[in-house]
């Protein structure tokens, strides 16, 4: 027989039993509390002054290595695509008709100057003659005149001379400066030309290294008109840093800075160009490659910035979800600056104090409500280094 207490306990399992099966047919459920999200709240402060710019990498300086005498490449005499001397020899052109010449240019000059040698003599003969009226004073002038003739002609024959041995140095090409080689235009055999300036070959400086971007020249007078006006504080243009993206999303090591804004405006783009110069070491940055930069143009004084994972970017524009005073979501557009330090400057749709959703925006629709909580409040202690820093 059961007893009295496990007779109460049985009927209570049942009449609990049966009114949870009650609450089931009768189609009620328990309502489904608010998601929670985490939240940063949006304050103002001086943040980097940020704009992202397309660019192009260029050598700081290039030589177009090209053919100063007519003649025959014999021999190219450096590796394609190497680093190369100023002054190391990279073709040699056939030099025997220049040797020639230069052999032609030496007799002239010995018989200019055998020519001289006489017309002195002829002179140095006359002048006690002359005095004497043994020779006549026409005579004499005119052994003046053949002698200041030699002078002129060997004169003459030296500077042919030089040009001549000159013209023998070209047909050994050197590079007029250090940096990287490039492919030969031209190959053993080919006939190449003074006159037309033939291209043999190209070398680049490839450390240091620019990079010229272009900004609308719109843009650059707001932003000479925010600075005039203080809300933007910009430094010298030497002290401006510049980091670079490449092609494949990186950010290439090395900072740069400018050191050139050109002061007229491209016409047809309405743009000015603006350079900067990065170090090159390992010749990463090469001619040619398209980049992104990162233009530290100055500090916003009353800058607004969020995380970057707050931010959706789709194809109509950038938003973030923001929690309003009623606890519903809502979305905003806003304006992209650039990124520092992994947050976003927003430049418009944010203003001090809104919420904004960091963690858990994936998992709620505008207008619905949720249940805001700091960044890192779950967060243990042990782990407060990582709690979001307010922007």
């Amino acid at each position: 027989m059961l007893t009295l207490p496990r007779t109460l306990a049985l009927v209570s399992a049942v009449t609990t039993a049966l009114l949870l099966v009650a609450a089931c047919s009768s189609g009620e459920e328990a309502p489904t509390p608010p998601p929670t999200v985490d939240v940063v709240t949006v304050t103002s402060g001086p943040v980097p002054n940020i704009v992202e710019l397309p660019g192009r990498i260029e050598p700081v300086r290039t030589a177009e290595v090209r053919a100063r005498v007519d003649g025959i490449v014999e021999r190219r005499l450096y590796q394609e695509g190497s680093d190369v001397a100023a002054g190391a020899p990279l073709f040699l052109i056939d030099p025997r008709d220049k040797e020639a010449q230069l052999a032609q240019a030496q007799a002239a000059l010995a018989r200019a100057q055998a020519a001289q040698a006489n017309a002195r003599s002829i002179v140095s003969r006359y002048e006690p003659l002359v005095s004497r009226k043994a020779v006549s004073a026409q005579e004499y002038d005119a052994a003046l005149s053949d002698a200041r003739q030699a002078d002129a002609s060997v004169a003459d024959a030296r500077a042919s001379l030089s040009r001549a041995r000159l013209e023998v140095g070209y047909t050994m090409v050197r590079a007029p400066i250090a940096g990287r080689v490039g492919q030969a235009q031209v190959t053993e055999g080919a006939l190449v030309s003074a006159a037309s300036a033939t291209l043999m070959t190209q070398i680049n400086q490839l450390s240091p290294i620019y990079a010229t971007f272009t900004q609308s020249s719109a843009k650059l007078q707001d932003l000479q008109r925010q600075a005039h006006s203080g809300k933007v504080s910009i430094p010298n243009l030497a002290a401006i840093e510049v980091r670079l993206i490449l092609e494949n999303g990186q950010e290439y090591g090395a900072v740069g800075h400018l050191d050139f804004a050109d002061q007229s405006v491209d016409p047809s783009t309405g743009s000015q160009a603006l350079r900067a110069r990065f170090p090159n070491p390992d010749r990463q940055l090469l001619p040619g490659q398209f980049v992104r930069g990162r233009v530290t143009a100055g500090t916003r004084r009353e800058g607004i910035s969020v995380p970057e994972r707050a931010v959706q970017i789709a194809s109509e524009g950038a938003s973030v979800m923001v929690v309003g005073k009623d606890g519903n979501v809502i979305q905003r557009t806003v304006e992209l600056g650039g990124q520092s330090n992994g947050k976003w400057v927003i430049l418009s749709g944010l203003k001090p104090r809104d919420r904004v959703i960091v963690d858990g925006w994936q998992k709620v629709q505008p207008g619905q409500k949720v249940t805001p909580r700091a960044a890192g409040a779950r967060r243990s202690a042990g782990n407060s280094s990582l709690t979001e820093a307010r922007p």
